[in-house]
């Protein structure tokens, strides 16, 4: 039988929790305020109270939840979004109030994120959304560590305990300056700067894959993290750029760029809303609702 007083089996749980979400007792002790031994005892002594283990502990890898952890981890989850219920009610608040945290890619920015912003506003005029913008990577790293509550970024993401919701689909066409030498096949793309996205994404992964197959060495790429740095660079004539149809439409209509025929497919971007499934997920499962309607659901024109 545990000697645990309620209070403090709590905290501990809650510590244990942090440390499952993060996958590391380090980063649940700075994110808690308090340090790694601290987080280490805590969760060893709930073990030794027990006599249970809740983690694969192997040196020089990350903690692993057994699946008795794995069980817990379930519950805790539980226990705190009630938690937060609780705090609502005593507080006299209900769940569209308060702080969100929601993370997109650049390109919402550039498309409908002043809709969705808009849309938030008029339907939970009490909600206060934090916007942070950032690659994708780092959004999923922001999310699954708790700096997010929801995240608007490439999927699919296909990860635990996290609900995907697909929002649109990109065309990503290849664009240049009028009167840059446009090349008429791979050879010839090889001496031109290809202006594209981050080099882990699928578009530069696509072009990446293309001259492998055909033979040839890697094209002289110029990967960037910011879409608007890419079509500036495009503007003025440093190479040929890979963009969503949709963010350089104005562009091509007023002639500042024109359309390439270049003979290396680069799928679309797909975007979802992700959120991490709790029992109090209602306020996200809404504000994604209006993310849903911002971007039209499918193939965004």
């Amino acid at each position: 039988m545990s000697n645990f007083k309620v209070l403090d089996l709590l905290r501990t749980l809650e510590i244990f929790h942090c440390a499952a979400q993060l996958g590391s007792f380090s980063r649940a002790a700075a994110k808690l305020n308090t340090s790694q031994p601290a987080v280490t005892a805590r969760i060893g002594n709930l073990e030794k109270s027990y006599n249970i283990e809740l983690f694969h502990r192997i040196k020089g890898q990350k903690p692993e939840l057994t699946p008795r952890g794995q069980e817990l981890y379930g519950l805790t989850e539980r226990m705190l979004a009630l938690g937060q219920d609780i705090e609502l009610v005593l507080n006299g608040s209900d769940v569209f109030r308060g702080r969100i945290r929601i993370g997109v890619s650049e390109t919402v920015v550039h498309t409908w994120l002043p809709c969705f912003l808009r849309g938030l506003h008029e339907r939970y005029p009490d909600l206060s959304p934090e916007v942070s913008v950032d690659v994708s990577v780092v959004l999923r790293q922001g999310l699954m560590a708790g700096e997010l509550d929801l995240a608007i970024l490439l999927g699919p993401l296909n990860l635990p305990r996290v609900r995907e919701v697909p929002l649109c689909s990109y065309e990503l066409v290849w664009a240049a300056k009028p009167g840059l030498a446009v090349p008429a096949g791979l050879v010839d793309l090889q001496a031109t700067p290809i202006l594209t996205f981050a080099r882990a994404t699928p578009p530069t992964q696509a072009i990446v894959d293309a001259f492998g197959k055909a033979g040839l060495p890697l094209p002289r790429l110029y990967p960037n993290s910011s879409l608007s740095a890419v079509v500036r660079m495009a503007l003025d004539g440093i190479g040929v750029c890979v963009a969503p149809r949709v963010v350089i439409a104005d562009e091509l209509d007023k002639g500042k760029l024109q359309l390439l025929d270049i003979p290396v497919a680069v799928p679309p971007l797909d975007y979802v809303a992700a959120y991490v499934e709790a029992p109090n997920s209602s306020r996200l499962a809404a504000v994604t609702a209006v993310a849903q309607a911002c971007a039209g659901y499918k193939e965004c024109l």
